[in-house]
């Protein structure tokens, strides 16, 4: 049947109002991300006051401080290996001024040993920059009767029950812990902690050896209180350059490397977003910030919302094959 005549000014009319609605919108939008930031904003680093992500954190916020002229707070929430710090952002309002800055953990470890996180890693976050990748060290006392991986390994034998320390479950160090135990057949409990604490149980020999960020490790290192037994990644690392990898020394798959992200909550504006990326990274860009990220053990890197996204995606397979390998499940 043919439409009546009369239905097609009132058709018309609400076309106008949804086109006139959808440029209002648009024209709003505009001029928040124009404004932006039009507050203080938040920086939530993953981990805990004092430790690396949070120093790197702080020295963003106050270059970022200066170039808006609004204030920048670094407020940390630790726990749940960075499930209450990601899961806080991805709640926030997406306006762009609360950010997640953080390691894969919370973006795919956590998500593929638990798929019912309070919070979906691929929908709930706007990536925003690539900062740092680094990778974790194996750690042992200056004293102890071990200098390299495979002496620990015959160690470990030796004693069924040696402990080692990490900064979380399901954390690549987790990771790298049980299939190091599986690849050489070594009975090795694992004992995670909340931050770097597990410094002092090394120190006080609870643990034989513990996991560590390179940045951590090196005053430790320097001050000739522990060596470093070997690097996990694909590289030698720039802090510790004498120091093999695990490849090197003859194990295999311990070769997926750590970054530091930023995101944002998703559904805050494009313009905000590239306003974001934009300020991210100049300020990687800048000499003194990226002596920063060397010094807390993270090589510099450029990389912009499409690429960290790129990153998510070829790591999340790899992750989750170094998970099934070592045997981790949630706990």
């Amino acid at each position: 049947m043919p439409m009546s005549t009369s239905k097609l000014p009132t058709r018309r009319v609400a076309m106008q109002s949804l086109a006139g609605f959808a440029a209002a919108a648009a024209t709003r939008a505009r001029a928040q991300a124009t404004a932006f930031p039009e507050r203080a904003v938040r920086i939530i680093p993953f981990g805990s006051a004092g430790g690396p992500i949070d120093g790197i954190a702080r020295a963003y916020a106050d270059k970022l401080k200066a170039r808006w002229g609004q204030p920048v707070l670094v407020e940390t929430k630790p726990g749940a290996s960075g499930v209450i710090a990601a899961d806080f952002v991805a709640k926030a309002s997406p306006d762009g001024h609360t950010l997640l800055l953080t390691l894969p953990l919370t973006q795919i470890n956590v998500a593929v040993l638990n798929p019912k996180l309070p919070y979906d890693p691929q929908r709930d976050f706007a990536p925003i920059a690539g900062i740092g990748a680094g990778s974790p060290l194996l750690l042992a006392r200056a004293d102890a009767p071990f200098s390299d991986v495979k002496e620990f390994v015959a160690f470990a034998k030796a004693k069924p029950g040696t402990s080692y320390g990490t900064w979380g479950i399901g954390s690549g160090a987790h990771l790298y812990g049980e299939l190091l135990k599986r690849q050489a057949g070594i009975e090795v409990i694992h004992v995670p902690y909340k931050d770097a604490g597990y410094y002092n149980d090394l120190f006080g020999g609870l643990l034989a050896v513990t996991w560590s960020n390179p940045g951590t490790a090196r005053g430790h290192v320097q001050a000739g209180k522990v060596k470093v037994l070997g690097v996990a990644g694909s590289r030698r690392m720039s802090l510790f350059p004498q120091v093999p990898t695990f490849a090197e020394q003859g194990f295999s798959g311990f070769d997926v490397e750590s970054w530091v992200g930023v995101f944002a909550p998703a559904k805050t504006p494009p313009a905000t977003l590239a306003k974001l990326t934009a300020a991210w990274r100049e300020l990687t860009a800048l000499p003194d910030l990226r002596a920063m990220l060397l010094d807390r053990g993270f090589d510099p890197v450029d990389s912009g919302p499409a690429e960290l996204a790129q990153q998510i995606r070829s790591d999340t397979p790899k992750i989750a094959e170094l998970i099934k390998a070592a045997g981790v499940t949630a706990e």
